[in-house]
């Protein structure tokens, strides 16, 4: 004969022992899911790319822990309470009652786990043919990025390329696995279907026309990460290009954040893509207007000079002068020179400028427009002292008398 208070008594101690292992694990989970963060252990990374990152995973393993260690507590509950009313006479019926419905729900579901084997099967199938896919597209698209493989196939193409296929494949494998995913028939599937549907379709005009700019952008190679680059009245270093947007840090320091797709319908100016495009320098220009009465190759040596002794400008390329227009009053004389530093062009344009006056300065060239100089009226020349010669002397204004004619 047994005694219901001692089965009573030994079933909660076993309850209670129970209890404090699941929370003792779950505790000691959670730290080692912590130190784990802390590391940057967790990154969830799909062929080769970061998916979500570790405080991502680490927030979604720490709700999945307590959900487990929730539903471990109310089973435990569960299986003492019909147990222990079971050992008494008067509460036995209920706790027989509660069994009975505890085996029927793990029928049911034993059950429809069966019913549900073969469109598991066929699901998984579908998943190692993905994988497969997605492993295959990707050696092809390493090959084809080779630099002696294909030459319309550049290597800087071969990341998104690779992103692009898993997405594809990936968008694929989800649409065949659908139909065989528990309810996917049922009404609430069908609802919820057209409710992400329009929601996608309303709310994501914008950034399904930023990520197609974006891949365009890639596609056309009009500039990448690290370029120096203008757009529109913005130019700076390229510091991230992105599916939706591209970010610029300017000469002043200014991060400036812009849509791909107004970026698409803009005019861009590379100014590092011919370094590694066509292995050569960027070239910067500038242009002074002078006289007619200058020698133009004195000019030329001048501003030439004025060049060679400009910080970061390249002595080969050597830099040359063109003469871009005979205006009316004056030509229009364009000095280029060559640098491969465009990080730091109005650095370089600033120090140029600079030597373009001393050096002009120095022989003696005034850059004065000579509509001026026929009004001055004999002004003392605008050319600083310290490069004037020591016999200069101001100009004066010649007038000669003629008798008037005997008519």
């Amino acid at each position: 004969m047994y005694n219901p208070i001692l089965f009573t008594v030994l079933s909660t101690i076993v309850l209670l022992f129970g209890l404090r292992i699941i929370l003792f694990t779950t505790s000691k989970i959670a730290r080692r899911i912590n130190q784990a963060r802390q590391a940057d252990r967790l990154d969830f990374l799909f062929q080769g790319f970061q998916v979500l990152g570790s405080p991502a995973v680490s927030y979604l393993l720490t709700r999945l822990l307590r959900l487990a260690s929730f539903l471990l507590i109310g089973l435990c509950f569960y299986l003492y309470l019909p147990f222990v009313l079971s050992l008494f006479p008067t509460t036995r019926r209920l706790g027989n009652q509660l069994f009975q419905s505890v085996g029927n729900l793990l029928g049911q579901l034993f059950i429809s786990f069966v019913n549900f084997l073969p469109n598991l099967i066929t699901i998984s199938i579908i998943g190692i043919i993905a994988y497969f896919a997605i492993g295959f597209a990707k050696l092809v698209i390493f090959e084809l990025g080779r630099d002696d493989a294909y030459s319309w196939f550049y290597p800087e193409w071969i990341r998104p390329t690779i992103r692009l296929a898993n997405l594809f494949i990936v968008a694929i494998a989800c649409v065949i696995a659908a139909p065989y995913l528990p309810g996917f028939g049922s009404p609430a599937f069908q609802g919820i279907s057209i409710f992400l549907g329009a929601l996608f379709t309303l709310g994501s005009t914008a950034a399904i026309a930023n990520t197609i700019s974006g891949i365009i952008l890639v596609y056309t190679r009009a500039f990448r990460v690290g370029d120096v680059i203008q757009i529109g009245e913005q130019m700076g270093e390229v510091l991230e290009k992105s599916l939706f947007v591209t970010r610029i840090l300017t000469f002043q320091n200014e991060v400036v954040t812009i849509p791909n797709s107004n970026l698409l319908n803009s005019e861009v100016k590379n100014f590092s893509s011919i370094a590694y495009e066509r292995r050569e320098f960027l070239r910067l220009h500038t242009t002074v207007t002078l006289g007619y009465d200058i020698p133009w190759r004195k000019i030329y040596e001048v501003m030439i000079e004025a060049a060679k002794a400009t910080d970061h400008i390249l002595l080969e390329p050597a830099p040359f002068v063109l003469q871009t227009s005979l205006n009316d009053y004056n030509v229009a004389y364009e000095l280029n020179a060559f640098t491969k530093s465009p990080e730091i062009m109005p650095k370089i344009y600033s120090q140029l400028h600079e030597n373009i006056q001393d050096y002009c300065n120095q022989a003696g060239i005034e850059i004065l427009s000579p509509a001026f100089t026929a009004l001055r009226e004999g002004n003392h020349s605008t050319i600083p002292a310290e490069y004037l010669p020591s016999d200069y002397t101001q100009p004066t204004f010649q007038i000669q008398s003629q008798p008037p004619s005997n008519q």
